[in-house]
């Protein structure tokens, strides 16, 4: 079933995109980024070094992208440095799981909510769920309960709910590992099936590409799993599992074998309405910063970074559908 969108949910949506393609700058890492962080520096990362490298990135790469995705923790001095015409998504998860447990349950920021988001200036609410669907069915049903809630918050409040859905295996330690490749098809496109159900409220998902394609004959440099054919199956796919916009995450993989992979999925029929690109585009600009200082990394985001971000809209646009065409 196509989604209906509210009079102020497509605004929201067109703030966010440029002709119906989302082309947006991702940056709400939180512990990932103290890990990357941490591994050029002695000491812990300070909050004054998060906030200013996430300014940094706004400042510089808003310009060149539809919108931006950050965190209410660290990201707000960043949302204000922004282009004017680029939109702003805000990220309501707490960061990070419990390792401890292979459930790893969803949990939103103590202090915020859809109206608290919206009223920070946001275009969207984005919220990111870890989902097995063949883990434990109690466990999947209260993250299924978990969205729903969510999913009636954001129409309450008359704005976007953009769902990020990571996969894994309750089994499999390593998402990156041979035997997650075998089943990542299935985990990926069957979460989009679940949560395109008209009863979680959602408006886009974003969603990881349905294939690893270090293991796809033609990407891989070692060991080979996949054929292009069966590859390009997946993406069919995945196609096929949800009417939803949705648009694909970059998983921290180089900006060459992202840009690659979206020309693969659109040669195989995906027709995907977008990215949210995240360490793809800047990841690099951080030893810079750490060891080189603001105006380094400064400097960096505007060669590098803008090249990085540059060469991904390039590939948009001969690659990307129109949300609008998936809209009553």
């Amino acid at each position: 079933m196509m989604l209906t969108l509210t009079k102020n949910k497509r605004r929201s949506m067109e703030q966010l995109s440029q002709d119906g393609v989302i082309s947006a700058l991702a940056f709400d890492q939180r512990g990932a980024l103290k890990r990357m962080m941490a591994q050029h520096q002695t000491e812990e990362p300070t909050v004054e070094q998060i906030e200013e490298l996430k300014s940094l990135v706004s400042e510089e790469l808003t310009k060149y992208a539809s919108s931006i995705l950050l965190d209410p923790e660290y990201g707000l001095p960043a949302t204000k440095v922004r282009d004017d015409a680029s939109g702003l998504l805000l990220a309501y998860e707490k960061t990070g799981y419990d390792a401890t447990t292979t459930s790893r349950l969803p949990d939103c920021l103590d202090v915020w909510s859809a109206k608290r988001i919206k009223e920070a200036g946001a275009d969207a609410v984005k919220f990111l769920l870890y989902y097995d669907v063949d883990g434990d069915e109690a466990v999947n049903d209260q993250k299924k309960a978990y969205i729903e809630s969510l999913g009636s918050e954001c129409r309450a409040e008359d704005i976007p709910f953009y769902l990020e859905i990571l996969t894994y295996d309750e089994k499999i330690s390593d998402n990156n590992s041979p035997e997650f490749a075998k089943v990542k098809a299935r985990k990926v496109n069957e979460a989009m099936k679940v949560f395109s159900e008209e009863r979680f409220g959602v408006d886009v998902l974003k969603v990881e590409v349905p294939v690893n394609m270090n293991y796809v004959e033609g990407f891989a440099k070692d060991e080979v799993l996949f054929t292009k054919e069966e590859a390009a199956q997946a993406f069919k796919d995945q196609e096929a599992a949800s009417d939803l916009p949705y648009i694909y995450l970059s998983a921290g993989v180089s900006a060459k074998l992202f840009q690659e992979t979206l020309a693969f999925a659109a040669a195989s029929g995906a027709k995907f309405n977008g990215v949210l690109c995240g360490r793809a585009t800047w990841a690099g600009c951080v030893p810079v910063y750490i060891k080189d200082g603001a105006e380094a990394a400064r400097e960096w985001l505007r060669t590098e970074g803008f090249k990085n971000i540059d060469d991904l809209n390039k590939v948009l646009e001969k690659t990307a559908s129109s949300w609008e065409d998936k809209i009553n």
